[in-house]
């Protein structure tokens, strides 16, 4: 390993924090639908596929994200346990189960070969269920704004960057498939829900977490048009594409709640 490539590696890891903690840190100030849409955007998978592109072609990138789409879709099952399980339960039992439901589901979604349509059906379906079950948990907020653990920051910090760091290493030794899994890891979920649900309390965090189903149904599309356009448009342009999408439809989202007019937010 030459000092040259730790250096690069260590960049990678210090700049994938920053974007995250960054956004993380304006999602915990705001109410539950702007922290969704912030958590929502690829601020944590975004700068591992621009790490994963820079070693490697478009080939890669396009059968990464395929990979990916899959672990969005298992994403569905966290949000949905955790949003009921926080209802009653504090964050140990909540985020643990959640977050172990998403990794089977996430690595049976490896050996179940569906293809790119049906995964983007699917993730659509599945999303879209899930805002309509979702309806009497979104307008949950706390009853004042929490103070922030003083290893906050630190420990997210430290999450994202080994994250970055574990795919750029493995994604040499465990292919497209594996790396493309291993970034959608919900590390932005997990952190928000680890730092903020003992602060605020299980119903105002899942709110966030409910909240997020119509942003994750757009990721999983913008995850879908990378993953078309790689080969074809290059690794660059089609990330450009799918960061473009995610925003606007988020974008979308929020100005069709604000048309909509504010519900009457219940405080927990």
């Amino acid at each position: 390993m030459s000092d040259p490539w730790l250096g690069l590696l260590l960049i990678k890891m210090m700049s994938a924090a920053g974007i995250v903690v960054g956004c993380s840190l304006i999602a915990e100030r705001s109410g539950p639908l702007l922290a969704a849409m912030i958590a929502t955007l690829p601020i944590s998978i975004g700068p591992v596929l621009v790490f994963l592109a820079l070693d490697h072609d478009a080939t890669f990138i396009s059968q990464a994200v395929f990979a990916s789409m899959g672990a969005n879709l298992a994403t569905a099952a966290m949000v949905l346990v955790h949003v009921l399980m926080a209802q009653r339960h504090g964050t140990v039992a909540s985020l643990g189960t959640a977050l172990a439901l998403w990794a089977v589901v996430a690595t049976a979604m490896r050996f179940v070969q569906l293809p790119a349509l049906a995964l983007i059906l699917a993730s659509i379906l599945a999303y879209g269920g899930l805002h309509r079950v979702f309806r009497p948990y979104l307008d949950i907020r706390p009853a004042a704004p929490p103070e922030r653990l003083w290893y906050a920051i630190p420990l997210r910090a430290a999450c994202v960057a080994l994250l970055a760091g574990t795919v750029t290493v493995a994604s040499s030794h465990v292919g497209s498939a594996w790396s493309g899994t291993l970034a959608a890891l919900p590390v932005v979920f997990s952190s928000l829900i680890a730092m903020l649900q003992p602060l605020i309390g299980g119903p105002a965090m899942a709110a966030i977490v409910a909240n997020s189903a119509l942003g994750l149904m757009g990721f999983g599309v913008a995850l879908a048009a990378v993953h078309a356009a790689a080969v074809p448009l290059g690794s660059w342009l089609a990330l450009l594409i799918g960061l473009l999408i995610s925003v606007g439809w988020n974008l979308a989202l929020m100005g069709l709640r604000a048309r909509r007019g504010p519900a009457g937010a219940r405080r927990r």
